[in-house]
């Protein structure tokens, strides 16, 4: 930096000249660090008030001016937070039912409930009647609900009051269900509907209309007809209507 001045004697000579004036190397660096500081200064108060006062100034231009609108968010997917409300959903209703939303099953017409126990092999007699003292059994090697083929459930029934407390007789009453009644399963901390399609009796021994060949899904109840008896057996078909 080399400053330049002119000195004039005004008034009193006509002559003029030029000074030249060289700043020592010390006060060139001061000069050029207060310069320096002072832009970092300016340029850090810019940032601080533009994130401070940035969001403040987007809201009041966005109301004044209006150019931008709000839209309600559209999810392909449930968001975790509201598949946690419907499994709190579900889980409520089982309860109100008074079973577990894990695996159970729920008649509504004839006032059966109860849990299930799933996996129930049906050749081992001593694991099925374990299995009927607590609740209704699920045969093993068949479907669950919400895949496709046959959910195959079974319990017993009784004609005397002092079996209940041996046995879940929780479908007694299986044979006062008509075509069209709701079934509700629950299953997984989901809720599944079926409407029953077909009431029929078979013999002990009959299982063609286990394996019928069937892809779609098929709700199955059996039970012992006549009640407390192990002559025949009663089922009930039913079909999904419902599906989480």
């Amino acid at each position: 930096m080399r400053p330049k001045g002119t000195i004039f004697q005004h008034g009193r000579s006509g002559t003029h000249g030029e000074l030249l004036l060289i700043l020592p190397l010390f006060v060139k660096l001061v000069y050029h660090l207060i310069k320096t500081f002072g832009a970092g200064l300016l340029a850090f108060a810019a940032l601080t008030l533009m994130f401070s006062f940035g969001p403040i100034i987007e809201q009041e231009l966005t109301y004044r001016i209006g150019s931008k609108t709000l839209v309600e968010p559209k999810y392909n997917l449930p968001s975790k937070e509201v598949e946690a409300e419907r499994i709190i959903q579900v889980q409520k209703e089982a309860l109100d039912y008074g079973v577990s939303s894990y695996f159970s099953v729920v008649i509504p017409k004839i006032n059966a409930s109860s849990n299930v126990i799933a996996n129930v092999d049906v050749s081992r007699k001593q694991e099925y009647l374990e299995a009927l003292q607590k609740g209704v059994a699920h045969a093993k090697g068949t479907n669950f609900p919400g895949q496709n083929g046959s959910i195959f459930l079974f319990s017993h029934s009784t004609d005397s009051p002092l079996n209940f407390a041996r046995y879940n007789a929780i479908f007694y009453l299986l044979k006062e269900l008509e075509k069209g009644d709701k079934i509700i399963v629950f299953f997984a901390d989901k809720k599944y509907e079926y409407e029953v399609e077909d009431k029929f009796i078979a013999e002990p021994n009959d299982t063609s209309w286990l394996s019928s060949g069937e892809s779609e899904e098929k709700l199955i109840l059996m039970t012992c007809d006549p009640p407390g008896t192990t002559w025949r057996r009663l089922l009930i078909s039913a079909k999904p209507v419902s599906q989480p």
